[in-house]
């Protein structure tokens, strides 16, 4: 992996209406899944619990992640950077608020794009996958 490609985990959080959550950082444009860089002591797993709670104080008990694969794209707000991320699905039924670096929170119907910027990841792959599943469900 070189030295431009950031390692995440990211959740497609999903609420009891089948809406999915979008989060946007403090001095960005770009909404995109809530979650975070993996710390080299982390599994994408633990990372993913630890940036949910700093970001959104949710706790989530990761046996009921499924994993959904990895994706790749250039990075929202690192340019000349790739992110590649794990991706795990989770409903939840419980309110969360923006905390740490999110600024704005947006629960969008996965079919559209809630009329926000997206960032690539979340336009190319994640919203195309989590589409595609519900259309074959």
């Amino acid at each position: 992996m070189s030295h431009s490609t950031i390692r995440i985990a990211a959740a497609v959080l999903i609420d009891k209406d089948g809406q999915t959550l979008l989060v946007r950082k403090r001095g960005t444009r770009a909404f995109m899944q809530p979650g975070g860089k993996i710390d080299a002591d982390e599994t994408p797993l633990q990372a993913l619990a630890r940036e949910l709670h700093e970001e959104l104080n949710l706790h989530i008990n990761p046996q009921e992640a499924v994993y959904l694969g990895q994706f790749s794209s250039r990075a929202a707000n690192e340019p000349g950077f790739m992110v590649q991320a794990d991706m795990y699905q989770l409903h939840i039924d419980v309110a969360v608020k923006p905390a740490a670096e999110i600024e704005e929170i947006c629960w969008i119907d996965p079919m559209g794009d809630g009329g926000l910027e997206l960032a690539p990841l979340t336009r190319e792959y994640i919203l195309p996958h989590y589409r595609a599943s519900l259309r074959s469900a």
